[in-house]
């Protein structure tokens, strides 16, 4: 088989390898489609050498080739996603218990499972209702995921925030009411007007960026709800003790459990079948194997015209 990996700061070679085989807990795919993931762009970015490379990619959608149970529930030929590593090659093993079969007469990259699976999860605890006024900040393609996903929670109020205008644009295009920059906020959605509250009761935090927590904290009504779905995955994000005054509860949006992440993965492929979720907004470019560095570089750059890059195999 054929594997990119970083061998690098920002840049990747493609090598052969080993066929994966299953073990009884797993199955071998043959890719069809991985996403890029911005979790990924640290290790691109500043990690690998050719004599430790790092290998990327956990967005998977693929045709299973073989398995390692011939008596389990998969059979060779059905197309899954699912959970797993090392994505950005022809081939990979992946837990059993951590795929499920994919709505049929979509592109793979259409149902991608791992990204819906993150956001479905982490918005099912932020007890969204029937009503409620709710803020995105942040409309990268997780945000723009995002505010697709708390449209079916039917809000009163949808408001999307982020600096960029084309997201914006996309937001409101998605179920938004209103999107704003940042510094536009109006003052009654960030502050006590003496009226009738105005702030939200539910905010998600869809960055990775500190100056977007203090967004985000300035936003949520005494008693709401703040999710952190951005990957702050480097520093320390300072929490604004304002918070603390509002009595507000803070939803770690992220799910370390692989079966709560699977069942949230089961709904968002059904919310995809169904079409109350598509990928077809949000997924703007797509790359073959040797293009995955330019698939990083978009993702830095951020044009106008780009949401997510996916990986995709002949």
């Amino acid at each position: 088989m054929l594997i990119s990996q970083v061998v690098g700061p920002r840049r990747s070679e493609i090598v052969e390898a080993p066929d994966p085989i299953p073990t009884p807990s797993q199955v071998v795919i043959d890719v069809l489609a991985c996403g890029v993931c911005t979790s990924d762009r640290t290790p691109w970015r500043e990690h690998g050498t050719p004599e430790k490379p790092v290998r990327l990619g956990h967005e998977t959608v693929g045709r299973i080739s073989a398995v390692g149970d011939p008596a389990g529930r998969w059979q060779v030929g059905e197309v899954v996603t699912g959970l797993g590593g090392d994505g950005f090659a022809t081939r990979v093993a992946l837990d059993a218990d951590s795929i499920l079969r994919v709505p049929a007469g979509f592109a793979p990259q259409h149902v991608i499972g791992e990204p819906l699976a993150d956001l479905e999860e982490a918005l099912s605890r932020s007890r969204i209702r029937p009503g409620d006024r709710v803020a995105v900040v942040g409309l990268g393609f997780m945000g723009l995921g995002l505010v697709q996903l708390a449209a079916t929670r039917l809000p009163g109020l949808l408001v999307a925030v982020d600096p960029n205008p084309a997201a914006r644009a996309r937001a409101l295009a998605l179920g938004a009411h209103e999107a704003y920059h940042p510094d536009d906020l109006p003052g009654e959605f960030v502050s006590s007007s003496g009226r009738r509250e105005q702030r939200m009761d539910v905010v998600v935090e869809a960055t990775g960026v500190t100056a977007a927590l203090r967004t985000t904290s300035s936003l949520v009504r005494p008693y709401g709800t703040v999710c952190i779905v951005g990957y702050h995955h480097a520093g320390d994000a300072p929490m604004d003790m304002e918070l603390w005054y509002k009595g507000a509860t803070l939803v770690n949006g992220f799910s370390p459990e692989r079966p709560r992440t699977v069942r949230a993965m089961r709904e968002g492929l059904a919310m995809i079948a169904d079409g109350r979720f598509s990928y077809l907004p949000l997924i703007t470019h797509t790359f073959a194997l040797e293009d995955v560095d330019r698939a990083y570089e978009l993702m830095e750059e951020r044009p106008a015209d780009f949401v997510k890059g996916v990986v995709v195999f002949s």
